[in-house]
């Protein structure tokens, strides 16, 4: 089984977190072309860029200028780093060490600076989702710019792995940086519901939350057949198998 899920825009580099060995993203020499880009813009450019606040642009302008001369004390593994939603269910400072090495062979992360990562890669603070509008060469966008290098990515780990199950926890804005329809695999997605105003509908931050509980839960059973998607029953989510179809393994609750 193999895991996808996407970053977070919130992050936590000052709790130190004690883990089995780091390792170092594949991708740094096309992170830090981005940044090289970055680098030029203005803070009030770089809060048009990504619509965010004055503040938040400053911040990011001084990280970017900082980027080279980070030393390792100032990195942080991505699994740990993250603190959206997602984490929030995932928890993984609470996971084992053995879920932590099942979870850097098994999970990856999706990310607009690095591409992909392993869970136990070590990065840099940053902000930049994958559907910024930024330009990189001859790459009109960050889709154009990783596409073919997650694909190639993706097709390696599931090669290493020996499976072809490939789980979607992503959002769908990350999950476009995937091209599923070149590669040999069976693309599980699960769905998450919550009953509001008489009907099962889902809740983005709710859906968060689940698809990081639901990656724990693959983690934490060492997962490689379907049958341990449908058995996910936490924070009270049942499979519903009646809205439920192969590709799309439907969860409700309430």
């Amino acid at each position: 089984m193999y895991i996808l899920i996407s970053p977070a825009k919130t992050q936590d580099f000052n709790t130190h977190v004690s883990v089995v060995p780091s390792s170092k993203p594949r991708f740094t020499s096309e992170a830090d072309r981005i940044v090289a880009r970055l680098k030029k813009m203005h803070p009030k450019d770089l809060s048009k860029l990504m619509h965010i606040s004055d503040d938040l642009a400053r911040q990011n302008y001084e990280r970017y200028q900082q980027w080279k001369h980070l030393d390792d004390q100032h990195l942080k593994e991505a699994i740990f780093a993250f603190k959206g939603d997602v984490y929030q269910g995932l928890d993984a400072v609470s996971l084992t060490e053995d879920e932590l090495h099942y979870a850097q062979n098994h999970l990856r992360i999706l990310s607009g600076m690095y591409g992909i990562l392993r869970p136990l890669d070590k990065i840099a603070p940053h902000r930049l989702e994958m559907g910024t509008l930024l330009s990189i060469g001859k790459a009109s966008n960050l889709y154009a710019y990783w596409k073919s290098k997650i694909h190639m990515q993706i097709k390696e780990d599931l090669n290493a792995l020996d499976t072809k199950l490939l789980v979607n926890l992503a959002s769908n804005e990350y999950f476009k940086s995937v091209t599923p329809e070149k590669l040999n695999i069976e693309l599980v997605t699960p769905i998450f519901k919550d009953f509001k105003n008489g009907e099962y509908k889902v809740i983005s931050f709710f859906a968060k939350k689940a698809r990081g509980m639901m990656t724990r839960h693959l983690l934490q059973q060492k997962a490689s057949h379907k049958d341990a998607i449908i058995s996910f029953n936490e924070d009270g989510y049942h499979f519903a198998e009646a809205l439920s179809t192969s590709e799309n393994p439907v969860f409700t609750r309430g």
